[in-house]
């Protein structure tokens, strides 16, 4: 059985218009400013978010092989924060480097010289 409401007088209005919306008492920051951090390193995000919306493939690859080279020149760093970054980079690049295999195009073999020292340091070579 269907009801039906009382008729009476209706506001109605079109789908297209953008209804106001409040404002958050804090807007959160994208990515907050750390301490003891080198001003390029919080411009990080930016440089990734450019390369990957408007980079080469080329481009992108670049930049994950100066990561690698990050990783290996502060492998001696004792900072347990700087280990747990090295480590994640690690398999983040690795898993992007095994992932490039099953796509054509020259991603796989611009990165297997990259893809031989993440695997030489995941089984504990130098």
């Amino acid at each position: 059985m269907t009801t039906v409401s009382k008729s009476g007088a209706r506001a109605s209005i079109a789908s297209s218009v953008d209804l106001p919306t409040p404002e958050p008492a804090k807007t959160p920051m994208r990515w907050p400013a750390l301490s003891g951090v080198k001003k390029s390193m919080t411009r990080m995000p930016e440089r990734i978010e450019r390369l990957i919306l408007h980079g080469s493939q080329r481009q992108w690859l670049a930049y994950l092989h100066e990561v690698v080279e990050l990783m290996e020149r502060t492998r001696d760093c004792e900072d347990p924060a700087v280990g747990a970054a090295r480590d994640r980079a690690a398999t983040v690049i690795a898993n992007h480097h095994n992932l490039l295999l099953a796509l054509p195009g020259p991603g796989a073999r611009l990165t297997t010289t990259d893809r031989a020292r993440l695997d030489a340091r995941h089984q504990g070579a130098p």
